[in-house]
């Protein structure tokens, strides 16, 4: 398991953001060398965790729990023989483009080591926005990523380090609860009757979904997968 590019984007002004800023950030670019990554601050504050990385709408991006974003190149793959173009590490707006590692099987709470000093861990999964589809410049891109049912992962900064292409990764840590990226998305995105399950997962849980998955029980009651 490794880390193919380290990607960061630069606030670039498009009519597809509904940004206050009217820019974006999510056409990144891999690095070159070493890039820090440290937590950012609160949502709404603080945006990327990797220096050199613009959040322009801070108001859905960035913070300690959406610090870092990943993508598996396997899932990159899977997209180019679907949409039949070639999609360049960075093409999903994702900051760590891994080898090796199921992202989106990932449990909520695992932990990963990359390089010899970054510890991170796994939030949730990503919810596609007009940005994004603006982006990919794609047809029906929210509905089509929704029902590939591969998000990818955010992780917040447990340890900060430097990190650089080629770093190794390795799982430091893997709950024993089920968890999973891919499992929280559908949640979400498509089978709200499974959000109580999410709790499972404990405080490891984006604040924002637990306080979403909690609600949803009280009112529906616990329903389990």
């Amino acid at each position: 398991m490794k880390l193919l590019s380290v990607n960061l984007g630069r606030f670039k002004a498009v009519d597809y953001s509904d940004a206050p800023s009217g820019g974006t950030g999510i056409d990144k670019q891999p690095a070159e060398g070493a890039v820090r990554v440290t937590a950012p601050g609160p949502k709404g504050v603080g945006g990327s965790g990797l220096a050199g990385d613009e959040v322009c709408d801070t108001r859905h991006h960035g913070g300690d729990h959406q610090a870092v974003y990943a993508y598996a190149r396997e899932d990159l793959d899977a997209w180019e023989r679907l949409l039949g173009r070639p999609l360049p590490h960075g093409s999903f707006g994702e900051n760590l483009t891994t080898s090796g590692i199921d992202v989106s099987g990932a449990k909520i709470g695992e932990r990963w080591r990359v390089g010899p000093e970054l510890l991170l861990e796994v939030t949730s999964g990503r919810i596609p926005c007009q940005t994004f589809q603006g982006h990919l410049g794609e047809k029906q891109w929210v509905k089509r990523f929704t029902q590939q049912g591969t998000p990818g992962a955010y992780l917040r900064v447990i340890e900060p380090g430097e990190i650089r292409a080629g770093d190794a990764i390795e799982i430091a840590h893997r709950p024993e609860h089920d968890v999973t990226v891919a499992l929280q998305f559908r949640a979400v995105m498509t089978e709200k009757h499974l959000l109580p399950s999410l709790l499972a997962a404990g405080d490891a849980l984006h604040p924002e979904l637990i306080e979403t998955a909690r609600k949803y029980a009280e009112k529906h009651g616990s329903r389990t997968p």
